[in-house]
């Protein structure tokens, strides 16, 4: 008796090309795998010293061969298509920022100038939710 509603229920799902596109894994896998670059585009807007160079390089070759993957395969999936090209694109971000801060002098400027505002008792961000500022008697004070 269950088997057969199940086989029912299966052949009015697979009767309706768009129940049976969404009930698929062509439509589930890429769905799912959307929360990487998800992930990667929220992380962008995070300190660059957080980033691990390794995973973000393992990251975008995993984008590119899935993008590559994704049009290989018959029928095509041009959502994965796109889940993997929006992931390339923010992790290739991810990978300009570290490389950015760590080789190419960005940890550096942001302390000359944090240093820079700190002389001239300016307020400055150090962290994103504490805000440190001089006052007139040349103590800190921290506030949230």
């Amino acid at each position: 008796m269950a088997a057969a509603l199940i086989k029912a229920a299966n052949a009015k799902i697979r009767s309706n090309p768009w129940t049976d596109y969404f009930c698929s894994t062509h439509f589930w896998g890429p769905a799912s795998n959307f929360t990487i670059p998800l992930a990667a585009v929220a992380d962008t807007q995070k300190s660059p010293d957080l980033i691990s160079g390794k995973m973000t390089g393992a990251l975008i070759v995993y984008a590119f061969t899935f993008m590559r993957f994704s049009v290989a395969i018959r029928p095509k999936n041009y959502l994965l298509f796109g889940c993997h090209s929006v992931n390339a694109t923010a992790q290739s971000i991810q990978g300009y920022r570290f490389v950015d801060w760590h080789y190419w002098g960005g940890k550096e400027k942001k302390l000359l100038v944090e240093k820079e505002a700190t002389a001239k008792g300016k307020l400055v961000q150090a962290d994103p939710a504490v805000v440190v500022k001089k006052d007139q008697s040349g103590d800190n004070v921290r506030k949230k």
